[in-house]
């Protein structure tokens, strides 16, 4: 579902970057999804062109942004957006928000500055564009780079040199790092440095840089480095960059996304609340956001144990989890009614009665929860009370034309109230 939300965002980007919205009553509005920047580079002599993208709450807020930079910007910058937003959209939220700088490199001059001079081109993202980008933009230190083929090339020879430019470097069908340049990243790497490499076995002209690269790093494995290589089989020389700047992102921010399960058993699996409030903690330290199990994770274990009939963990999120409840989101009869039949199925009576009753009180015209109810006192004996809350069930059903009007006379026959 994330892919194909990718490919039609990309689709959707495309048309944005190019044409203008569209209305019934024709009206044209110019739709924003970046803009250029064109400046002299005193390091190249040369004008340079780069293309910037800012979240789009960026101007109504006072946030500090990660900045990926991508190279070959002239093709990679509507996939770097695409992904993006589809990573953090509100629901997925597997990345932070991003500014976006792609950098222009058109042929024959690409080849030059990933090549012959590269040592000028590092000098000028180094000394010129990063540092005009952190203090005309909101920016955190947090830097990512991708690059593509030569320019996979040149990151991995960039990040030889200054180990700690980028906390995440993605290089794509190509990159090399020898035994030496891997001891300097050793010697000079300040803080974590997260690298991720992509390639295919189609791609005859790279795949053995990316294959001797995986080795070295298997055979040298350094404290602060952490490395992943994947192998995209299926893809070729032109198509896998698409596919790496998503993966290598997921990678990247590997711990930032809220973990789900697909049951409590993997829950278990996987160290209960000690491993979530790990996780979170140190989710919390490297991106500066809260260090708490956040609600959505707690809605989903809820979710999780009701759907496993698991009563054990459904009881102790119950316990723990008790602000959550308090949220607007179980203020609903839906939810009230769900939790107070769970309890009630496991014969926890009281605790299927308290649901109940404290549901009808801010919901007195739900007949669902009448009848639930009528269902609590059917179970411990109390045939009268059961009769009052079936037939106010009945009464509430009738006059909203309540669909379950014959299941809650169905629960009212099955009780005899002259025994």
């Amino acid at each position: 579902m994330q892919t194909k939300a990718i490919y039609l965002t990309i689709l959707m980007l495309v048309t944005v970057i190019f044409n203008v919205s569209y209305a019934e009553s024709s009206s044209q509005h110019p739709v924003y999804a970046g803009f250029k920047l064109v400046s002299d580079s005193s390091t190249l002599k040369e004008r340079r062109e780069v293309n910037i993208y800012l979240p789009k709450r960026y101007a109504e807020s006072s946030s500090n942004y990660p900045v990926l930079y991508i190279l070959d910007g002239q093709w990679h910058f509507m996939n770097a957006i695409a992904v993006q937003q589809s990573l953090k959209a509100q629901f997925t939220k597997a990345i932070p928000e991003m500014i976006v700088v792609a950098i222009i490199n058109k042929e024959p001059n690409r080849r030059n500055w990933f090549g012959a001079n590269s040592e000028q081109f590092s000098k000028y993202l180094k000394d010129e564009l990063i540092p005009h980008i952190d203090s005309n933009y909101r920016t955190q230190p947090t830097r990512i780079l991708f690059g593509w083929e030569m320019g996979a090339f040149f990151s991995s020879s960039l990040i030889s040199q200054y180990p700690s430019l980028f906390e995440g470097v993605i290089l794509s069908n190509g990159g090399e790092i020898d035994k030496e340049a891997l001891l300097n990243i050793d010697k000079n790497l300040a803080q974590p440095l997260y690298l991720y490499v992509a390639n295919s076995e189609r791609d005859v002209y790279t795949i053995k840089y990316g294959n001797a690269l995986a080795n070295l790093l298997a055979n040298n494995p350094l404290k602060q480095l952490h490395w992943r290589f994947e192998k995209f089989n299926q893809e070729t020389h032109q198509s896998t960059p698409y596919i790496a700047l998503y993966k290598g992102l997921m990678n990247i921010f590997q711990n930032y996304r809220l973990p789900e399960f697909v049951s409590i058993e993997e829950f278990k699996e996987r160290g209960g609340l000690p491993y979530l409030n790990d996780y979170f903690k140190k989710r919390g330290e490297r991106f500066g956001v809260e260090k708490v199990i956040s609600d959505k994770t707690k809605n989903h274990l809820i979710w999780l144990a009701l759907n496993d009939d698991d009563y054990s963990a459904f009881d102790l999120f119950m316990r723990e989890f008790s602000d959550v409840l308090a949220t607007q989101r179980y203020n609903a009869v839906f939810w009230q009614n769900r939790i107070a039949l769970f309890y009630l199925r496991h014969e926890n009576t009281t605790k299927a009665q308290q649901y109940f009753e404290q549901a009808i009180v801010k919901f007195p015209d739900s007949a669902l929860l009448y009848n639930g109810l009528g269902k609590v006192f059917k179970a411990i004996g109390a045939k009268d009370k059961a009769h009052k809350n079936f037939t106010k069930a009945i009464s509430i059903a009738e006059q909203s034309a309540d669909n379950n009007l014959p299941q809650y006379q169905a629960d009212l026959a099955s009780i005899d109230v002259t025994q």
